[in-house]
């Protein structure tokens, strides 16, 4: 029977605009780390596979009044919190999201090579090309890097990551002692990349990562980043949306994957999924209804300025949504957005104020509700799982751990225990095999 794999995305709370001011909810979990450190290890104690952080290079684009409203406009490096976490927990993976149009491949390789190892293996890198504009007048840019660039320079930036790691044999450090040899010179590789986009002499200065390398996590819907994450992730983050498009959004990304030779078991498809639990679903229906309430006017329409990549506040709030010009911005979010009003015959007012909370996938109801529409999902091939997105926190996340948990357990849907230590093998994923090394065989050692 296949079972749910289950990611906690965090922002590093939650997502949703109202969500600090819930009833109950803590406002300042964002910059308290004790707060964060006993959040993920609840989500530990229910052997989620892993806490998945987002991040940002830049305010997010929307106008100062929607800002000043946002509990998600400041939050931790995550390449500071997750070693951190990494310290205060044992088994649940540690993703953090870095961004391929505003880093160096060396630093990104290096800092989760370091991560892999402070975690014994529980590291993953979700590979992001940067939708926010603003994000260029921070690295000395006056331009945002174009959409079908932004994507090629991925593509390479991929190829030189997973090649620094690769720097070394598994065996290269031997550390004798004895002979007073260190590590072996023969063992490690020199990249000496240099491509369209990148020039990267290598070799990389950590050994390599326990799991050989981080597990790659990848979220883009577009046509380009579809093939990108077919090509090269081992976890999509899926938008979610109606059941009928995410088996769509399955079978096309397994395919790409195929078509090119690699396993399809071997890229997991965990769309994102807002869970509002309640001990009946008119109870759970009312508390989504409540923190969609909490979300201000210009909150809402600065979320769906940022998401369409203009601002928005010029449009009749009670009039259908306009033609909407191509911008530079995510092309997935916007279309969806786009598509949400259209579909659904929304007015400005009523889009923004979707969005302004949380405009994605989500599920709401009783804990036996919510498991019958995850087992659905999963048996009709429309995800491998989801990463789970809590209304607020503690109560939410803690409602989902102690609640919804062991209703899929019960159903054999969900582990009890976990597998091993590391995140590949809370996924299910193979360790990858050096480029550049053969592993040496017992007899020949």
């Amino acid at each position: 029977m296949r079972q749910l794999h289950l990611g906690a995305f965090m922002r590093p709370v939650s997502i949703h605009t109202g969500a600090w001011r819930y009833p109950g909810a803590w406002p300042d979990a964002n910059f308290f780390f004790p707060k964060l450190a006993r959040l993920t290890q609840t989500l530990e104690r229910g052997k989620f596979d892993a806490f998945f952080m987002a991040d940002h290079l830049a305010l997010l684009n929307m106008p100062i009044e929607s800002l000043r409203r946002s509990h998600t406009v400041t939050s931790f490096d995550p390449m500071t919190l997750l070693p951190a976490l990494a310290a205060v927990t044992e088994r649940i993976g540690l993703i953090a999201t870095a961004s391929t149009t505003y880093n160096d491949p060396y630093h990104v390789a290096r800092k989760f090579a370091s991560l892999d190892h402070i975690s014994n293996g529980r590291a993953g890198w979700n590979l992001v090309t940067t939708a926010n504009p603003d994000a260029a007048l921070n690295f000395g840019q006056d331009e945002h890097m174009a959409h079908g660039e932004r994507y090629r320079r991925a593509r390479e930036f991929y190829d030189v990551v997973t090649g620094l790691w690769d720097s070394f044999a598994d065996d290269a450090f031997i550390r004798d002692v004895e002979s007073g040899i260190f590590w072996d010179p023969a063992r490690m590789h020199v990249l000496n990349h240099k491509g369209p986009e990148l020039s990267v002499r290598g070799p990389l200065n950590v050994a390599r990562p326990v799991q050989g390398w981080p597990v790659i996590v990848q979220a883009g819907a577009s046509e380009a980043g579809r093939q990108i994450g077919a090509e090269t992730a081992e976890m999509i983050f899926a938008a979610g949306g109606p059941i009928a498009d995410a088996r769509a959004f399955y079978a096309d990304v397994k395919a790409r994957a195929a078509a090119i030779g690699r396993n399809p078991d071997h890229l997991k498809i965990l769309p994102g999924a807002l869970v509002v639990v309640g001990d009946t679903d008119e109870e759970a229906k009312a508390k989504r209804a409540h923190l969609d309430s909490l979300v201000h006017y210009e909150s809402a329409i600065g979320s769906l300025s940022s998401v369409l990549g203009l601002d928005a506040r010029a449009f009749d709030p009670d009039a259908p949504l306009p033609e909407v010009p191509e911008t530079e911005n995510s092309k997935s979010g916007r279309e969806r957005a786009i598509d949400m009003g259209r579909r659904d015959k929304l007015t400005v007012r009523q889009l923004a104020q979707r969005l302004g909370g949380y405009g994605g996938a989500a599920i709401t109801g009783t804990p036996r509700t919510i498991a019958d529409t995850m087992e659905e999902w999963l048996e009709t091939r429309a995800c491998d799982g989801f990463n789970v997105m809590f209304p607020y926190v503690p109560g939410g996340l803690d409602d989902f751990v102690v609640q919804v948990v062991p209703e899929l357990q019960a159903r054999g849907l969900f582990r009890k225990e976990y597998e091993g230590t590391t995140l590949r093998e809370h996924l299910g994923l193979p360790r990858p095999e050096n480029r550049f090394f053969a592993a040496r065989s017992q007899a020949a050692e």
